[in-house]
């Protein structure tokens, strides 16, 4: 991750404060990486553009663009939004009026102002790339997902493709990194942000281990930059697109979009207080669908980590590892008499006590850890966690339907049966608890200890479910249960949480 610090709008931000761009970018990227750390969010590397390894790579990365003959010097004019660092057409601009009636023009998509600006810059040959950026992406339908994006990359493949202002004049951008060799231009702000994903892999020199293998995440507001111009620069300067780019849309706020205007954005930190990492990043990701717009509201966030989290999940564990029914606190032994093995559960019409239900929970959560890779894979996280919460309410009608508190543990019969329906619940728990160790770390975590999981059993590529079902031994039967930390998740108060928000 990192921070894009230099362009016009930034010089303007620090001019306004009384303080120089340095200063304004080191607290505003503190900011950044601080919220990136109360979200739980680990990154092996942080990239400020101001950084001297960043400027060297953008000025090879010139380099390469001019000896590959895509540059040349041209006057440019158009309408310019600063806040958005970029030159927007007619068809992106609405007119509107000020207080004294004057027409002005904005940005349809942001609302912000425009300028009406000519300068002499370097150009990008953007529109020799037309033919090589179709190629890419017919030759690779998953480069940009989800699929609306792409199908919208190759509509504005089809229209005009004017070349690109890649530099701004030096008299009134001072603060980004001087043209090499032209010292009256400076490098266009986000020509000079794209290469970070090329100098944070250590480009010009040491890139190659990683790319193009790599995965852009961007919201749908940035496409054009990620997909038309920068894979179009990468091809320019002898290089191959990124493997990946995957597009997330925005969070409104009951159906309005978020803006200080309106004073209803949401403040993440204020979140993670109230729900608690864990709780804020799952209901994001739940919730959150690439492709379109999804709406935030308390009550929403609230009622879903209610039923989700602390009921369905917690809940389960609470009850499968209360001392009343657990009195010996160990992970309990499977009985194939019991519960016999079927090789379809569509045949099982109830084996003694084992329900064709039953059945249908063992091979749900047997496919579960690849269903969920799939879905993590291709970028549709909240699809894998849908398939989760699916399970665990499953686990919960198991739990419920034997009601194993009813049965009699003086009887031999009784406790086999007991002990099984224990060893499928905590099974079908350890298997939630390791899948979702990306979306809610710490709660995964407090489970699995509980489950007596230990550290080097947590990964997902040796995953196994009811190895006792399938004849094989179990490495958790008859372990010693993990210390009982107290309630899973924590409960939330629709009215406290209300009322914070409007404190």
């Amino acid at each position: 991750s990192g921070t894009d610090e230099h362009g016009l709008k930034i010089q303007q931000a620090a001019a306004a404060a009384g303080t120089s761009p340095q200063e304004l970018c080191e607290r505003v990227s503190g900011l950044f990486r601080q919220a990136l750390t109360q979200a739980g969010v680990a990154f092996t590397d942080f990239m400020r553009t101001s950084e001297p390894r960043h400027q060297r790579a953008v000025r090879h990365f010139w380099g390469a663009l001019r000896d590959g003959g895509a540059l040349y010097k041209g006057s440019y004019e158009g309408w310019y939004c600063t806040p958005e660092e970029s030159f927007l057409p007619e068809s992106q601009l609405a007119e509107r009026k000020d207080a004294q009636g004057r027409p002005y023009k904005v940005s349809l998509e942001t609302g912000h102002e425009v300028h009406w600006t000519k300068e002499e810059n370097y150009m990008f040959r953007l529109s020799a790339f037309r033919d090589p950026l179709q190629d890419w992406l017919r030759d690779n339908p998953r480069a940009i997902s989800p699929d609306p994006f792409y199908q919208r990359v190759l509509r504005w493949l089809d229209e005009d493709l004017p070349d690109l202002s890649v530099s701004r004049e030096r008299s009134r951008l001072q603060w980004g990194i001087p043209v090499p060799g032209d010292p009256t231009q400076t490098i266009y702000v986000w020509v000079d942000a794209l290469v970070n994903y090329l100098s944070v892999a250590g480009y010009p020199e040491g890139h190659g281990e990683w790319w193009p293998a790599v995965h852009h995440v961007v919201g749908k507001d940035i496409l054009k930059f990620h997909a038309l111009y920068w894979p179009a620069l990468l091809l320019a300067a002898g290089l191959a697109p990124p493997e990946r780019v995957l597009v997330h849309s925005h969070w409104t706020v009951r159906g309005q979009k978020m803006s200080k205007s309106l004073g209803n954005v949401v403040d993440p930190a204020t979140c993670v207080g109230q729900y608690g990492v864990d709780g804020f990043r799952y209901f994001l990701l739940r919730q959150g669908v690439p492709e379109r717009d999804c709406d935030y509201y308390d009550e929403k966030v609230v009622k879903l980590l209610n039923s989700e989290l602390a009921d369905a999940l917690g809940g389960l564990l609470n009850r499968s590892t209360a001392p009343s029914i657990n009195p010996s606190n160990t992970y309990p032994c499977f009985s194939e008499p019991c519960f016999p093995k079927v090789l379809d559960s569509r045949e099982a019409k109830g084996m003694g006590r084992v329900s064709a239900e039953d059945y249908e929970l063992v091979a749900a959560v047997a496919s579960l850890p690849a269903q969920v890779a799939g879905y993590f894979e291709s970028f549709q996280i909240y699809k894998a966690l849908e398939c989760i919460a699916q399970c665990v309410r499953q686990t919960n009608g198991f739990f419920q339907r034997h009601k194993p508190w009813k049965l009699d543990r003086r009887d031999t019969a009784e406790q086999l049966w007991l002990d099984t329906i224990l060893h499928i619940t905590l099974e079908c728990l350890r298997v939630y608890g390791m899948l979702l160790q990306p979306v809610v770390p710490h709660m995964a975590d407090k489970l699995l200890s509980r489950l007596a999981v230990g550290p080097g059993e947590r990964g997902l590529s040796s995953l196994t479910f009811l190895a006792r079902y399938n004849g094989k031994p179990c490495p958790f039967e008859g372990r010693q249960l993990g210390p009982d930390t107290g309630i899973l998740f924590q409960r939330l108060e629709k009215s406290e949480t209300m009322k914070n928000r409007k404190q």
